[in-house]
């Protein structure tokens, strides 16, 4: 040992611990383990507790200690008598006195811990420090307790299995109201379930008393116990997660869960359809979902898909616009597996019309006839189905345009079909690829003379006389239609299309490094390539936000890049009025959607505040993947320019000069956005890969984590 060491631990020497700190610390490291045995003998004679001097003289060597190993990085070195001494400190008091202040070995418990956990990600290091410390968890000491389940929590993610041994331990010390260590119980379910599921009861009563993010994790908890299929979990957790439909803070959570329920025990959703049902239309944005659930439900057996059809159907005139294809795959779903409900019309149904309720009435006329007459197999298509009389008649008068037509219907259809086989990708194809088709293709469903005109003047109406859709600038915007020229509002200029380099399609935070898609047609490309602004017109020299932009391109791309990392720029946003002031409703996705992708089948929507700093952040990505500048003219440009004029009451603040005037959001502005994506735990979910320059969910991101599972 080195000889001032041996000087102030062997005489208690107060006045030279000090000088310890003037030694180099590889000068003191082989020392350190000697050190730590003789401090180990020191707390633990009879008047240590007593003696003031012998406290500052080990608080100050562990301090000297702690940072030579810290910055000589020799932890595993020197483990066995850190955690030798750790262990020691079990043998004393550790419960705070009278007056709050922590007992003398609290204090050496406290710097140890410190010292030993922040290696977390060393399985050696753990391997010696987990046994011990969580035996810590019934110290009685609070704040021990507490910093101990932050370094637990880190600790089962980078090694779970270490902590699999001790769950029983843990539990118990949830029970006890160490709430935070709920977080730990996910990663050690797969390994040890069963001392999860005896007390899973008492666990799931602690919902009303805990905070969000500890709810969070309990919800996360019975999601990876459902995936296990466990009948007991069934059992004890669908009451519970149907009582927590109404919480809109975690009914998109609760109903995954479900989901995965009802994918090997649809029968347990059976008497709660009609809540779910309630709680899509209470939530529209959950209609996804509930729909699945009753497709699962209705594919058990005929009588109950007799069952859940009408009320799918019934849907289908109340629903928002892109909710209406998840509602279609599902009742498709079902309608295959018992094709003699619908009988041989049920293709005719689904190719027949863009109008989503002629699709309902076509479908109640079916369902009701087949209620009325069970045994009935093959109804007559003159009668029940007179707009396919109609068509059968405009066919004989078809053209080669019409067979066109028709290999486009029937590569829609097939799309249909093949993404509802199609477990791992039927939402994302549901959500995305069909909802850009249904302008595109399914107006081609409709009879071919209506077919022919629609496409003729690129107009879109409904069977039922409904309103064609007007080219007013849209409240809501979705990155999606900005990369893919839109849905519609054909009277605005032209929209501008993102380059080539994007490499997905959903447009789920595009990724800013610029790789072109190998499987990019030539007609798209030329098309991207053809919609990037260009300063050869002279309108663009009385642009001013043109101007603008070209003088200060440099410095917007860098920001772009820069702030793309630290806020995410949302799938879509929509404009909505309170009674207070607008909010924005953002939408964003995973921009991988791996196999175990945690938002490959949802989004997770944000209600900000903030709907101007949001719109700003956006238009910045915007023109960074643009190599030109932008113009007011731009399509992209004039559609955000109509989200924000909807947060302004009146036009006071043009968009041009906002954009102009501040080119950049102003930072108490963009501290609130980070601020509220921290609060609704944005980050606990989604984080900034490097590697792919996107945001990423986090088992998209950490994919090790999905494969250690599964194996």
């Amino acid at each position: 040992m080195h000889q001032l060491f041996r000087l102030v631990l062997g005489q208690k020497d107060l006045s030279r611990a000090g000088d310890l700190f003037s030694l180099d610390d590889s000068e003191i490291e082989d020392s350190l383990t000697e050190a730590l045995e003789q401090i180990k003998i020191i707390s633990s004679s009879p008047d240590y507790q007593t003696s003031n001097n012998d406290q500052a003289v080990v608080e100050v060597c562990i301090t000297r200690i702690t940072t030579a190993i810290r910055e000589t990085e020799s932890i595993e070195k020197h483990a066995k008598a850190l955690v030798g001494l750790w262990n020691a400190c079990l043998e004393h008091s550790l419960r705070p006195s009278g007056k709050e202040e922590d007992t003398p070995h609290a204090k050496i418990a406290s710097d140890i811990m410190s010292c030993i956990l922040q290696n977390y990600n060393r399985p050696p290091v753990m391997a010696l420090a987990i046994p011990i410390a969580v035996k810590f968890l019934h110290g009685g000491n609070k704040d021990l307790c507490r910093n101990l389940s932050n370094y637990l929590s880190l600790a089962a993610i980078a090694k779970a299995e270490l902590l699999a041994d001790h769950t029983e331990a843990v539990v118990l010390s949830v029970l006890q109201g160490n709430v935070m260590l709920l977080r730990v119980l996910p990663a050690v379910y797969e390994m040890q379930p069963q001392p999860i599921n005896r007390r899973l009861s008492q666990l799931l009563a602690l919902m009303s008393q805990l905070e969000p993010p500890e709810q969070y994790h309990l919800l996360k908890l019975l999601h990876v116990a459902a995936k296990r299929k466990h009948m007991e979990v069934v059992q004890k957790g669908v009451p519970f997660l149907i009582k927590h439909l109404k919480d809109s803070a975690h009914n998109d959570t609760v109903l995954n869960i479900l989901i995965e329920i009802a994918s090997y025990e649809p029968l347990a959703l059976t008497s709660f359809l009609p809540m779910l049902k309630e709680t899509g239309e209470k939530f529209p944005y959950l209609i996804g979902q509930t729909a699945r659930i009753y497709g699962a439900v209705g594919r058990v057996d005929e009588e109950q898909a007799r069952s859940c059809l009408p009320s799918l159907v019934s849907q289908l005139t109340s629903v928002e616009h892109s909710s209406h294809h998840l509602l279609l795959l599902e009742i498709k779903s079902i309608t295959d597996v018992f094709s003699s409900i619908l009988g041989p019309q049920s293709r005719d149904i689904f190719r027949m019309s863009n109008s989503f309720a002629t699709i309902a009435r076509l479908l109640s006329r079916q369902l009701e006839t087949a209620k009325v007459e069970p045994s009935r197999t093959k109804t007559s298509t003159n009668i029940a189905f007179p707009e396919r009389l109609d068509e059968a008649k405009l066919t004989a008068a078809g053209n080669k345009d019409d067979e066109k037509l028709q290999v486009k219907i029937q590569a829609f259809e097939n799309k249909i079909n093949t993404s509802i086989h199609s477990s791992g990708s039927i939402r994302r194809y549901s959500l995305g690829h069909i909802y850009k088709e249904e302008r595109q293709s399914i107006r081609f469903n409709r009879s071919r003379s209506l077919a022919l005109h629609t496409l003729l003047t690129k107009g879109v109406s409904s069977d039922d006389g409904e309103e064609e859709e007007r080219a007013e600038p849209p409240t809501s915007l979705s990155l999606s239609e900005i990369n893919a020229g839109g849905h519609g509002s054909d009277r605005l200029p032209q929209m501008e299309t993102y380059p080539p380099p994007l490499r997905v399609s959903s447009a789920s935070h595009p990724s800013i490094a610029q790789i072109e898609p190998k499987n990019l047609s030539e007609t798209v490309k030329e098309e991207s390539q053809e919609a990037i602004p260009t300063a050869t017109g002279p309108t663009e020299y009385h642009d001013k936000l043109y101007l603008h932009l070209k003088e200060n391109l440099s410095a917007v791309k860098t920001y772009a890049l820069e702030i793309a990392r630290k806020v995410p720029v949302p799938d879509q946003c929509t404009i909505e009025d309170t009674v207070r002031s607008c909010v924005a409703k953002l939408f964003f996705t995973c921009a991988l959607k791996g196999h175990y992708c945690l938002y490959s089948k949802s989004s997770f929507t944000l209600i900000s505040p903030e709907p101007q700093a949001w719109i700003q952040i956006m238009f910045l990505f915007q023109q960074s993947l643009f190599p030109e500048p932008l113009s007011i003219q731009s399509g992209s440009v004039q559609r955000l320019r109509a989200l924000w004029n909807k947060t302004q009451a009146g036009g006071s603040h043009s968009f041009e000069a906002a954009m102009t005037e501040s080119t950049f959001p102003q930072q108490k502005a963009l501290d609130q956005v980070q601020l509220h994506l921290e609060e609704v735990r944005f980050f606990d979910v989604f984080g900034f890969s490097e590697a792919a320059g996107a945001w990423q969910c986090f088992m998209c991101n950490n994919p090790e984590r999905a494969s250690e599972r599964r194996s």
